[in-house]
Parts: structure tokens; C-alpha cells; sequence
């Protein structure tokens, strides 16, 4: 029964910190978007896409450019 005084006022304490700190997150804003960032994963943007090299076209030499020398 001691117990009992000692739990009730903890089990208080708690329930005013999880309100308080629901209503902190509710007022801070973390709460408002709540699809974004599930649609954020399946949708993609492509802007983390790397960027594709075409390697031919890097090593073909362009049409007016003179042909290299290879060194002697």
C-alpha cells in the first residue's frame, strides 16, 4: 500500500510529460505532412539518379578535329 504513494504520483508525472509533449510536437509542426514522406519513397524524383556516360561517345573523336599523333 506504501507503494501506492510512491507509483501514483510518477504515473502523473508521466501522463503530464507524454500530453505535454504531444502537444509540443502537435504545435511544432510534426504532424503536418503525414503522406510526404511515403510518397517521398515510392515516388521518385529522379534527382538521385547518377548521371549516365556514354562511353562511345566519349572515346569517338569528333568529325573536323585533326587525328591525334601517337607517340613515338
Amino acid at each position: 500500500m506504501t507503494s501506492l504513494y510512491l507509483l501514483i504520483p510518477v504515473s502523473l508525472i508521466f501522463c503530464a510529460l507524454a500530453i505535454w509533449f504531444f502537444f509540443w510536437a502537435v504545435n511544432s509542426g510534426q504532424y503536418d505532412d503525414l503522406e510526404g514522406e511515403g510518397e517521398r519513397i515510392l515516388f521518385d524524383d529522379g534527382a538521385d539518379d547518377p548521371v549516365e556516360v556514354d562511353v562511345e561517345a566519349r572515346s569517338r573523336q569528333p568529325e573536323d578535329s585533326p587525328p591525334s599523333k601517337s607517340p613515338e
